[in-house]
């Protein structure tokens, strides 16, 4: 089982496969997998970072000075959903690739779930098992917590996995963003079991108008689906929960219940979650755009 467990996470998905640009990965990056993490994020602006600095707030100099991207640019997550859709717009915008001194306007400006992607990608060809995940971030300062992706890799000489968080590793933080301590990130099978059986406040994951069940629904399905290696964009959804959650019975809460209990240990329950991932169809079709 572990052997299959592996192979499913050393081989790329449609999102994480780099294309005729696994040799740049391989021979372009540093070996250390901070050093490279760390430049990856000198190549990208979170829109989050660019809309502050636009509306005067302060932001991480690590960043380059932001205010130096056109005006005309805007999030790109649409444009770029996949590792070679990224790695083919920095090599256009600046044909050196991976440089730290990319200047701010060639750089791309996308959220955590791409920086996760490419990190997957870069580990992949290195031939390392590892998964992009999806959850919470309290370390991250905000009123309400903030939805995050992150990537975990599997480390033999110790045997486990370690979880990084690439897309705030220039950020200042009490803990290390490529070796991150247990229970730093709130995974979202955890974040929902806890709200289902009150030991957390709901209130903190209301997003907009968005009721907080739904938003931790929706991460749990966006982790299920990273765990099958299918890392699918922000805008597309399972159909068992995307047309009305609000028509979401308690019969369809427990199967997310049942669900996310598995998740939590993704490992031992993997050929159930195989299972699930291949018979369960309203947890793998999508609805969404152009679906």
């Amino acid at each position: 089982m572990q052997q299959d467990l592996f192979e499913h996470y050393r081989a790329f998905s449609q999102f994480t496969y780099p294309g005729l640009y696994q040799e740049r990965l391989q021979r372009d990056l540093p070996v250390d997998i901070g050093q490279a993490g760390r430049l990856i994020k000198q190549q990208v602006i979170h829109s989050l970072s660019l809309s502050a600095s636009r509306e005067g707030g302060q932001t991480n100099p690590a960043y380059g000075n932001i205010g130096q991207v056109p005006w005309y640019r805007q999030g790109e997550d649409d444009y770029f959903p996949t590792a070679t859709a990224m790695l083919a717009e920095l090599c256009r915008r600046d044909p050196r690739g991976f440089v730290s001194d990319r200047a701010v306007e060639n750089k791309l400006i996308i959220t955590c779930r791409f920086v996760a992607i490419l990190m997957a990608s870069i580990l992949k060809a290195r031939g390392i098992p590892d998964r992009v995940r999806t959850g919470y971030a309290p370390y991250i300062r905000s009123d309400r917590m903030e939805v995050h992706w992150i990537t975990q890799y599997w480390y033999t000489p110790e045997q486990r996995w370690i979880t990084i968080d690439a897309d705030t590793s220039l950020e200042k933080r009490p803990f290390d963003p490529f070796d991150m301590p247990p229970g730093t990130f709130n995974f979202a099978a955890h974040a929902w079991l806890a709200v289902r059986k009150g030991q957390q406040d709901a209130s903190a994951y209301i997003v907009d108008s968005v009721d907080a069940l739904e938003n931790l629904a929706t991460q749990v399905f966006f982790d299920f689906h990273c765990l099958m290696n299918n890392e699918i964009t922000y805008m597309q959804a399972p159909i068992f929960i995307a047309i009305d959650f609000k028509t979401v019975g308690e019969e369809k809460l427990q199967a997310i219940d049942t669900l996310a209990n598995l998740m939590q240990h993704p490992d031992e329950n993997f050929a159930q979650l195989k299972t699930i991932w291949e018979t369960k169809h309203e947890f793998r079709l999508l609805h969404g755009s152009l679906v």
